[in-house]
């Protein structure tokens, strides 16, 4: 039975690779910091088919420990301090997290388990004011938050450990991915969990801030999918994973709004609060690597996407579901 070890379990993305992994026979052990209040919503459909182990991306011994003690044939590093808005109030916290944490995953695979397969969890936000259209796995990066730098900084580590060490280091550039287990301060979820609550009454506007900002955005289901067949290769790699299309807010507000027969116009509201300090305004990726190696494309619509998210919050706030996050 192959062993995965998953940071970041309790997130988006680590509940979905959990529960691809769990499908496909292995023994999956989630990493959580024994100081956290950890929510557990998002695994507890099956939490009781993994094995939860302490450590903490700020503490390398912690690291070192879990890999001596479980020994695991991949390594899924998808923990950080993911949300871009709250880098900019806490740039050393996503620095450590989002950045150096990366350095201490990898020096404890190479100190432990040094023939394990690895992942990590690079960001389309390294592109920031992009260079070309599309975005490639040759595009240079300029990020525009301490998140997209600290992303950067965790994408040169992997490939510097891939050459320097020999390990099967591979970084997913993934492009935004969303779905109805996506937090709540993420802007395609508060759109959607407010739509809800509008048309439950529940709520009366809906406060965003750049409405022309366009992205890359699939679902997450779709690129977990990904992660796991970057490390079936034989070799590491760096691949883009995306849609190939790009959407503005406006165009996910226009959708999610029309799912339940409302007019977007009537309950948006722009406030300056949510604005970021340095903007970045289109982001479209290429796959076309990811196809040609690894064979994965996106399955699931931006339109699927959309209505997938308002359908599932529809159903929270009717008392169908329980939440997710």
């Amino acid at each position: 039975m192959t062993k995965a070890l998953i940071t970041g379990l309790t997130g988006q993305d680590g509940s979905y690779l959990a529960e691809l992994l769990l499908e496909k026979d292995y023994e999956v052990l989630g990493m959580v910091r024994r100081s956290s209040t950890v929510n557990f919503e998002r695994i507890a459909h099956f939490q009781d088919r993994i094995t939860l182990v302490p450590g903490d991306l700020l503490d390398s011994a912690s690291l070192i420990e879990v890999m001596r003690a479980h020994v695991p044939d991949e390594i899924y590093n998808l923990g950080a301090q993911s949300f871009v808005q709250t880098s900019f109030g806490q740039p050393v916290l996503t620095g450590e997290t989002t950045g150096l944490g990366v350095t201490r995953v990898l020096d404890a695979m190479r100190i432990a388990c040094p023939e394990a397969k690895f992942y990590q969890a690079s960001s389309s936000e390294m592109f920031g004011k992009v260079k070309e259209v599309p975005q490639t796995e040759d595009t240079p990066f300029y990020p525009r938050s301490p998140y997209g730098a600290a992303k950067v900084y965790g994408h040169w580590l992997t490939v510097n450990y891939r050459e320097s060490y020999d390990l099967h280091a591979n970084s997913g550039i993934l492009f935004n991915h969303e779905s109805p287990r996506r937090g709540h301060e993420f802007v395609t979820r508060k759109i959607t969990h407010t739509v809800a609550q509008i048309k439950h009454n529940l709520a009366s506007e809906l406060r965003l801030g750049n409405l022309d900002a366009k992205r890359d955005w699939g679902f997450a289901g779709d690129y977990v999918e990904a992660m796991w067949m970057m490390l079936q290769q034989d070799g590491p790699d760096d691949f883009v994973i995306c849609t190939g299309e790009t959407h503005s807010v406006r165009e996910f507000c226009q959708l999610a709004f029309d799912r339940v027969g409302l007019n977007w116009e009537d309950y948006v509201v722009i406030d300056q609060e949510f604005f970021r300090p340095a903007e970045v305004d289109l982001l479209v990726g290429d796959y076309a690597k990811a196809k040609k190696i690894l064979g994965w494309e996106p399955r699931t619509s931006f339109e699927g996407l959309v209505h997938l998210m308002v359908d599932a919050d529809m159903a929270l706030l009717d008392g169908k579901l329980k939440p997710l996050s």
